[in-house]
């Protein structure tokens, strides 16, 4: 059997990005990966302050040697990248040995080969027993997934990797879109107390695959958002157990206009904010490139992908916009005042 090393796609190959400059960096600009960076830096950096004042500065004789930001920016990426369900959250725990396994780019296992286990009659004591996800050779590498589920965008940020070709059928090509209900709207209040009773908060976000389209939950939080003129009534407290169920469907072709310039003005913002075009990162990556160059063009590409295809998917939603069915039209059909077509039914007195 080959070195472990060699197969590794982390250890001393890891590409901690919590580590990297801001020049080696810039090549994830415009990108949510980059966000997500700087927000862990961010973190981390404040951390690092508290456990300097309380622990390090206190106790340093009983360090060999000073231990630097950088230093704890590293612990961190190491962490982040060695801790697997169900040792994660509450639970983060680090398991020496097990976590050398790596990450099978075929595997499409989703659940998790790590499992906690009781072991002993008697004496009992929790144990980590580790599940082979695939039947493998002997003298092959045992390999694991590490989450079906992650983005590219995640597996660089906490593995130091990402997947150009889907092996194993997984797409990892996520954009996240953030939605929020703005204080500064005169129906926020009103607005608020619908999401909250639907399980939703002031600030929602949403997961976006390519080639899976948009949640429904996400159209019925933007007409939530949108919702305002001769709509407005459905806010009123007499609406609030059957709100939501309305918002499920077109409300009315201004509303659905609002919700659609929402969406295509963010999606264009955000593709200008990108260093490079589709074609260009498409053409970078015919090239064999370095772990760095693939992680950037790979994220970048992937969420562009899915930004056009929100952008087409919205543009085409406007031009059928006239074939929608909307509240007052459900309205007046539910009365028996409209029939299936269209036309307005008048019932005179016999």
């Amino acid at each position: 059997m080959e070195p472990l090393s060699q197969y590794s796609t982390r250890g001393l190959g890891f590409s901690n990005l919590l580590c990297r400059s801001e020049e080696e960096l810039a090549e994830l600009k415009g990108t949510q990966l980059l966000n997500s960076t700087l927000g862990y830096k961010d973190y981390v950096q404040s951390e690092f302050l508290k456990v300097q004042e309380e622990i390090i500065d206190p106790n340093r004789h009983l360090f060999d040697s000073d231990i630097t930001q950088k230093d704890f920016l590293w612990a961190f990426g190491i962490l982040r990248s060695r801790a697997f369900p169900p040792f994660i959250g509450d639970n983060l725990a680090m398991v020496p040995f097990a976590d050398l396994v790596n990450h099978g780019f075929s595997i499409n296992v989703e659940e998790p080969s790590w499992e906690r286990k009781v072991t002993g009659l008697f004496d009992r004591q929790e144990a980590l027993t580790m599940r082979a996800p695939a039947a493998f050779r002997t003298g092959e590498q045992v390999l694991m997934q590490y989450g079906m589920n992650k983005s590219n965008g995640q597996l660089a940020l906490d593995y130091g990797f990402v997947e150009r070709n889907r092996k194993n059928g997984s797409n990892r090509d996520i954009f996240t879109l953030t939605l929020e209900i703005s204080e500064s709207d005169p129906f926020f209040a009103d607005k608020l107390d619908i999401a909250e009773l639907n399980g939703m908060e002031t600030t929602a976000y949403f997961d976006i695959t390519q080639g899976q389209g948009v949640p429904e939950s996400m159209l019925t939080f933007l007409r939530l958002i949108a919702l305002g003129g001769t709509d407005a009534f459905l806010l009123e407290p007499l609406f609030r157990d059957s709100v939501w169920e309305h918002l499920s469907l077109p409300v009315s072709q201004e509303n659905e206009a609002a919700i659609c310039k929402v969406v295509l003005d963010g999606c264009q913002s955000t593709l200008s904010g990108y260093g490079t075009t589709i074609e260009e990162d498409e053409a970078l990556l015919g090239r064999k490139l370095d772990a760095r160059l693939e992680i950037a063009a790979v994220t970048r590409l992937g969420e562009k992908q899915v930004l056009q295809e929100i952008q087409k998917s919205f543009e085409e939603y406007i031009v059928n916009r006239d074939q929608l069915e909307y509240y007052q039209e459900r309205r007046l059909k539910n009365l028996g005042l409209m029939g299936e077509i269209g036309e307005i039914i008048f019932w005179e007195p016999k």
